[in-house]
């Protein structure tokens, strides 16, 4: 059997290997564009920061030593320009010579390319750059170390906010711009908001719902749409990227969603002796049972292996995936699972929303520090549709426990039944997971009732009053405008005070008190609903709406 692999790196290598692990006398054959075909691509941002000293490290394997240990022919520096799924070919051009290779098997591993948006004086600017391989990580370097003064960063996804804070930590003032209405687009609004203070505590300077629509001074100058002009010596573009899917599309091999390569459950193309991984095809959103891309490395290695396991004969099946992703933002880290609440509503699912605000470890341990949870869930099943986590430690353990839950279909009645290790320095006794379930359980069986901060306006418009039940000292870190202040501790004995013809909007800190608040007054015949997230919320996502002494 002779299998043709295009492409490396993550799915390409993976599928390689186990292949040769499993089928010793099989031939089997990487073509890669590029010089290096196994390489760790989500380290390069941190050599540009200098974090990783040795370029090496970011080399996984070389040909030579993949042909000693796994005798995998690897051809570098080749590019496959055309398919014949009729005679089982593909032409190879490389430096020397363009040529012809059959195969019994053919695997697509050519991951996405970076999108270039059409911006007036872009061809004139040779200062701008993307970022996704090791050569596009030389060009960048080979300025940096000219010591650039400026740099300019669009578009701020994962790429663009790790490019950021790894220039700014070389001591480049950098400018960030992004035209979305938030950095982070992945994430909700007000779960990005406390990623926008981090970066502007670090001195990025942010240009939020901007876009940039033309270079000027060969790229020396960034000319946004509202006319704000951006001096910079170093553009990096990192507006998205998009399946490279142009060898497929030339071979007549059926594609989808933004052209990506459509595959079945077992990686097969509309050919079935080719098969396709990473990011190049369209996987199915296991949340919504949509089809999605979904651009990660894991994902794209546990393809690469699976498809391997089916070429070999061995039973598996294509699930998809539910994009569980992190990223770090100098001090802070940000982590989500399945869908946001944008993306669940664009579904069509009936979903509610809780916030709750918990420690890493232990309150009263030293270091314990804050972290938000962000749950999506069905209102009345308590489905999970997703999670989105940020903070200074252990989020990526929560939201890798929640991805685990989505994964397993599980709902918000199995979080409380979550065990977690602990010991003071590394959790609660009720962990943050633990509080997310009790939170979602009160929602889903009418034991509270919550609005979202964004819904807090309207609602006050509609008559509803505010109530703070915070202590008095506490005010100073933000008030909410026209709300009255009633300390929970002193509520049972001052509910005289209030009018049980009205609607209340209890606000705490948190929303730990408010929900005790919530429970005393709805126990006295109150109208009441819980500012979900609170003000420790409502004061990073809208402070304009609020007073600070």
């Amino acid at each position: 059997m002779k299998i043709v692999i295009v492409g490396g790196v993550a799915g390409g290598m993976s599928a390689a290997t186990r292949l040769r692990r499993l089928k010793e006398g099989w031939e089997i054959i990487i073509i890669e564009k590029g010089p290096y075909v196994s390489f760790a691509n989500c380290g390069l941002p941190y050599y540009v920061s200098g974090e990783i000293a040795d370029r090496k490290e970011l080399f996984v394997q070389t040909p030579a030593k993949l042909k000693q240990r796994f005798n995998l022919d690897v051809r570098t520096c080749s590019e496959v320009i055309d398919v014949s799924p009729t005679d089982h070919q593909v032409i190879i051009k490389n430096e020397e010579e363009t040529y012809t290779e059959t195969y019994d098997k053919l695997i697509l591993s050519p991951g996405a390319t970076p999108i270039v948006p059409p911006i007036k004086g872009l061809k004139a600017a040779d200062n701008v750059y993307t970022l996704r391989n090791v050569p596009d990580l030389d060009r960048i370097m080979a300025q940096v170390n000219e010591k650039p003064k400026r740099a300019a960063v669009i578009g701020a996804g994962f790429i663009g906010l790790e490019m950021a804070e790894s220039l700014r930590k070389r001591g480049i003032e950098v400018a960030l711009i992004e035209r979305a209405p938030h950095v982070l687009p992945p994430f909700d609004e007000e779960m990005a908001a406390f990623a926008a203070a981090e970066l502007r505590r670090n001195g990025i300077n942010l240009y939020i719902a901007r876009s940039a629509v033309e270079f000027a001074d060969g790229g020396k100058k960034i000319i946004l749409d509202d006319g704000t002009v951006i001096k910079t010596d170093l553009t990096l573009l990192s507006v998205g990227i998009r399946p490279a899917s142009g060898l497929a599309k030339k071979a007549g091999l059926a594609t989808g969603l933004r052209e990506g390569i459509l595959v079945n459950e077992k990686y097969q193309t509309s050919d079935p002796d080719i098969y396709a991984v990473g990011d190049a095809i369209v996987v199915n959103q296991q949340v919504t049972g949509q089809g999605a891309l979904i651009s990660l490395a894991s994902p794209a290695n546990r393809q690469g292996r699976e498809a391997a396991d089916v070429l070999a004969g061995l039973t598996r099946r294509n699930l998809g995936s539910i994009g569980t992703s992190i990223v770090r933002i100098f001090e802070l880290t940000a982590a989500s699972t399945g869908l946001n609440e944008r993306q669940a509503r664009e579904a069509g699912l009936d979903i509610a929303v809780i916030h709750i605000l918990g420690k890493a470890h232990a309150a009263y341990f030293p270091g314990a520090s804050d972290m938000l949870l962000k749950l999506i869930f069905h209102p009345k099943s308590g489905e999970i549709y997703g999670a989105q986590g940020i903070g200074h430690d252990g989020v990526d353990k929560r939201i890798d426990v929640l991805s685990t839950i989505v994964k397993s279909k599980l709902t918000v009645f199995d979080l409380p039944e979550m065990e977690f290790s602990y010991a003071p320095p590394f959790g609660a006794a009720k962990d943050p997971v633990n509080m997310l379930g009790y939170a979602a359980m009160n929602i889903v069986e009418g034991i509270s009732h919550s609005i979202q901060w964004y819904q807090l306006k309207d609602e006050l418009k509609k008559g509803k009053v505010l109530l703070d039940v915070r202590n008095r000292t506490e005010l100073a870190e933000g008030s909410f405008p026209n709300s009255i202040n009633i300390p929970l501790d002193e509520l049972r004995a001052r509910l005289n005070e209030l009018d049980p013809n009205l609607g209340y909007i209890v606000s705490c800190h948190s929303g730990q008190r408010s929900y005790i608040a919530e429970r005393i007054m709805r126990q006295h015949g109150f109208k009441v609903w819980n500012l979900d997230g609170a003000a420790a919320l409502y004061k990073v996502v809208r402070p304009e709406d609020m007073h600070f002494s």
